[in-house]
């Protein structure tokens, strides 16, 4: 929200006072409160009718401080609040330090020096050691806002009729970049952009986001995370061109800032406070196969698709039963429908059995229609949110008269977690958590009187999760655990996994998708994917092969639409050329299988690190490169992999290399970054690049299906790899086994681990595909 009009206006209608000196500075236990009055005061009879400012600066632990900011400290601070530290508060006992340059709190590596000049207002964050200033408040960047404005102070006794905001703006460097805020489909930087945090089911063509995230990463080398489930508002360099703006409607805006100095380091400590994500189970990485939505489907139609994946030699490892699993004016009621469905439980046996799938999904959302099932007994009991005379809430959008599980009531989430156990009865391994968006605040009352329903409108989605993925915990084990999400805000990464949501069958959408899983990723979600061929429309055929490459290069790979089928043979006629669609699915998900290894080390590290891992934005890899910052066409897969989607139809691609020496993973040529470069590629290949000093472990070829050993007849693969180079390797239970290092004179030790008839390959791997040098062209 903009409150003035350019450098020297208010906006019309509104009233904004500023605090204009830090009058007293008190120390408390944990830091610094500063009483700053909105007129610099000169004599006693200036601290009469004026509004002030509370901004308490806490150090919770080391690289961490938290900036609060109150008017009103009488208001209610209604929750929902987020599960901060939600593993274990680290210990730390700030340190408050004086001198003539100010008064300094300080977090470790971290620290707040508030201005010492008199009638002056400024607090400047820096790191500890004085080597980086990395942001400010300074001057007239704390403030209140009143809309409308009133005409004296008596009518503020009655604030029914006005809107309250409190704001605060950190300074923009020059050249600084700002990312982040969620899974966000337009510019990667948002330096210009105006960004308003609600969660909304908006596609991917728009500044609605499914899934909102109130953390943003500088490219200085920290981050800010605003403490609050609210809608919050952002001018990003677009109220003032040097200020971040924060504003929330309320009495009190609380944010933390967190050092790095890396981006890498930052996004360890933002996941130490808003919760770390959890591995998932290596069958997870496999290809997904869906229904699709609206398409009519039965057991017939699900056992020929998986018959026809595997006669097109690709395995299956999840396959989903999308919407219409349940009839049709019944979601969610947890009823097969018994005429497309009548032995549910036997047909799950049966895939299974028969080795066409190893795992099965269901679609779900957290709305029950009134003509389900189980509608009348969650109205009776109390299980759904209700009106404010005591009705049930309902609409008729989605699902005729459909409600909303109440999450916030104990009762209801035991209800709900028995109706998923029922599933779980019949087969049914891990659950599509579709909606969670459209959370009413108006002439809602939750179970929980406590909570604001504006509040609660973003944070329902991190409860309705929540109750779902320790419900697949209870029953599959506590690393077992995957859903498949599309609703989120600040800590839902601790629920694995999300997708992009509704996508168009276009480039163009492609690319949104793309920018979209970077900005999710530099918000702590280690995992993330999206509708392999867009979700909206028919793709063509060279669209649907260059998203196959995408998809299956993300951590997880699903094939998904909505009206139309995904299975290859119905997109270009069945075509089994070799650059038919079949093919180039069979060949790309061949490839991600022998990249398991990899990818299962790469994940339990990623997970433990806070970091993405794929889609991971390549200025986590090289935050030193100032280019790195504006790249949203290209990603990294773990740390050891570069890959840049094409998005053109005539295979053209232009992506950028930072320093070093990149190997070509399909033919082991070389290329020295940094620089840009073009290619053109076949659609069994894209720019695909291995970073220097990598050993990359590859599974067998051959090999079907991602759950397979991962240390046996395995390749191991030298990029102009190091004495000291190393690779970490995991079983299929995610077990740690030990690591693969490069010892003097190129003595692989360690390798006692491997079993088989494993290989060693000293210039990248070996190529078993001629192909790929009649269809990768470098161009430039």
């Amino acid at each position: 929200m903009k409150f003035r009009d350019g450098m020297w206006q208010v906006k019309e209608g509104l009233r904004v006072e500023y605090a204009e000196e830090v009058h007293e500075i008190a120390q408390t236990e944990k830091g610094l409160s500063l009483l700053c009055p909105t007129r610099k005061i000169s004599s006693r009879g200036d601290t009469l009718n004026i509004s002030t400012l509370t901004i308490d600066i806490e150090a919770p632990c080391d690289g961490i401080i938290s900036v609060e900011t109150t008017h009103w400290r009488g208001a209610a601070n209604k929750g929902p609040h987020f599960e901060l530290f939600p593993g274990r508060q680290p210990k730390y006992e700030p340190k408050v330090a004086r001198s003539d340059k100010g008064t300094t709190v300080s977090s470790g590596s971290l620290s707040a020096t508030v201005d010492a000049g008199e009638h002056a207002f400024g607090v400047r964050f820096h790191s500890t050691d004085g080597s980086r200033v990395l942001t400010s408040l300074a001057p007239h960047s704390v403030g209140l806002a009143y809309d409308p404005a009133p005409t004296n102070q008596m009518e503020t006794g009655d604030l029914r009729r006005f809107r309250h905001y409190v704001f605060t703006q950190t300074n923009l460097g020059v050249g600084e970049s700002v990312h982040g805020l969620g899974e966000r489909f337009g510019a990667f930087n948002k330096v210009g952009q105006s960004v308003s945090l609600w969660n909304a089911d908006g596609g991917t063509s728009s500044e609605q986001a499914y899934k909102n995230v109130s953390f943003w990463l500088s490219s200085r080398g920290y981050g800010v995370f605003a403490d609050t489930s609210a809608r919050v508002e952002y001018e990003v360099g677009s109220e003032r061109c040097c200020r971040v703006q924060t504003s929330v409607e309320g009495q009190r805006l609380k944010w933390y800032i967190i050092y790095g100095p890396t981006p890498k380091e930052v996004l360890y400590r933002y996941s130490v406070l808003t919760g770390r994500p959890n591995t998932v189970p290596s069958w997870s990485y496999g290809l997904w196969l869906t229904t699709s939505f609206t398409t009519n489907y039965d057991e017939e139609t699900v056992s020929s698709f998986l018959e026809g994946m595997k006669e097109r030699d690709t395995q299956v490892d999840v396959f989903h039963y999308d919407c219409f699993w349940m009839k049709g004016f019944r979601w969610t009621d947890f009823v097969f429908d018994s005429e497309k469905f009548p032995d549910p439980k036997g047909q799950i046996a049966r895939l299974k059995s028969s080795g066409l799938v190893n795992k099965i999904c269901v679609w779900i959302n957290p709305y029950i229609a009134q003509h389900g099932a189980v509608f009348d007994e969650a109205a009776a009991k109390g299980y759904l949110v209700k009106r404010k005379n005591g009705d049930v809430w309902q609409w008729d959008m989605w699902q005729a008269g459909m409600g909303l599980v109440d999450f916030t009531n104990p009762a209801a989430v035991k209800w709900y977690t028995e109706c998923l156990n029922g599933l779980f009865d019949k087969g049914v391994d891990c659950l599509k958590t579709d909606f969670g968006e459209r959370i009413p605040t108006l002439d809602v009352e939750w179970f929980d009187k406590t909570v604001d329903p504006h509040k609660m409108h973003n944070y329902y989605a991190f409860l309705y999760n929540k109750v779902v993925y320790e419900a697949l915990q209870q029953r599959y084990g506590e690393t077992a655990a995957v859903l498949f999400a599309r609703s989120a805000c600040a800590g839902t990464q601790r629920f694995p996994l999300v997708w992009g949501g509704d996508s168009e069958s276009t480039p163009e959408a492609m690319a949104e998708s793309v920018r979209g899983g970077l900005g999710l990723g530099l918000c702590g979600y280690a995992f993330w994917s999206c509708d392999i061929g867009g979700f909206e429309g028919l793709p063509t055929p060279w669209i649907y092969k260059r998203w196959v490459a995408l998809g299956l290069l993300c951590s997880h790979s699903r094939l998904h639409g909505s009206s139309s089928y995904r299975v290859p043979w119905i997109i270009d006629g069945d075509d089994r050329s070799d650059q038919g669609c079949s093919r180039t699915l069979a060949r790309w998900t061949a490839l991600k299988t022998r990249l398991m290894p990899y990818l299962l080390a790469q994940g339990a590290s990623a997970a433990a690190r806070g970091l993405p891992l794929s889609l991971r934005a390549t200025c986590l890899e090289f935050p030193e490169d100032p280019t790195a910052w504006f790249l949203d066409r290209q990603f990294f897969v773990g740390d050891s992999l570069l890959a840049a989607p094409i998005f053109d139809e005539s295979g053209e691609v232009e992506f950028y290399l930072p320093r070093g020496t990149w190997s070509c993973f399909f033919t082991n040529s070389t290329r020295t970054g940094p620089g840009w470069f073009r290619e053109r590629h076949g659609f069994g290949s894209l720019p695909l690049y291995v970073r220097e000093n990598t050993l990359l472990v590859l599974g067998k070829p051959g090999i079907r299906g991602a759950v397979y050993d991962y240390t046996a007849d395995v390749e191991v693969c030298l990029y102009q790899a190091r004495e000291g180079a190393s690779v970490g390797l995991l079983d299929a239970e995610g077990k740690a086994l030990g690591a693969l290092r490069l010892g003097a004179g190129d003595e692989l030790e360690g390798k006692e681990i491997l079993k088989g008839s494993w290989t060693i390959s000293g210039s990248g791997r070996q190529i078993d595909d001629e192909s790929y040098s009649k269809t990768i062209k470098w161009l430039s």
